[in-house]
């Protein structure tokens, strides 16, 4: 059975998120969700294109890089870095987006992507999507760059593959 439920806030929150009910227990679905490599094939947008860094997410504070692809980024194909934020197994994981300035530092933009797991069984778990743009700061706003970067579908989308990659572990 899956079923979506859309909530788009674009208030004082700064959020949207999507929910779906999944055939999957949320351990499965929490161990797809920690393992890199599938990030590309969950992704709605398809910018998503490889895992740099493959090994499990595991904790919060560890850093990963995912190699990105966008016609409309100045560069065409770019990396993105990614710190865990949240990492309960199996009930949420969460990670900022940012990129690697030239000097190694590493800086975060301030948008979070997190998946909230609800088991309702044994075998299905409601997973909510959300992507959260509020702590993006002044001076990336006045980059010209849009929140959210994408329609909302990219949100059920994404749902929907990771409920099929969930569904075949």
């Amino acid at each position: 059975m899956k079923k979506y439920l859309l909530a788009v806030q674009l208030d004082e929150s700064e959020k949207v998120s999507a929910a779906l009910t999944v055939a999957a227990p949320a351990a499965r679905v929490f161990a797809v969700l920690a393992d890199p490599t599938t990030h590309s094939a969950i992704d709605g947008t398809g910018w998503v294109q490889e895992a740099v860094n493959q090994a499990p997410l595991t904790e919060a504070g560890q850093i990963f890089r995912m190699d990105m692809h966008h016609a409309g980024h100045p560069n065409g194909d770019y990396q993105v870095v990614n710190k865990v934020v949240v990492f309960d197994s199996p009930r949420a994981i969460g990670w900022l987006t940012g990129q690697e300035k030239g000097d190694g530092q590493l800086e975060f933009g301030g948008w979070i992507w997190r998946y909230d797991l609800a088991p309702l069984g044994p075998s299905e778990t409601q997973v909510t999507l959300t992507y959260d743009w509020s702590a993006v700061p002044q001076f990336i706003r006045e980059r010209g760059i849009q929140f959210p970067p994408f329609g909302p579908e990219h949100l059920i989308n994404s749902l929907h593959h990771l409920a099929e990659l969930a569904s075949y572990r």
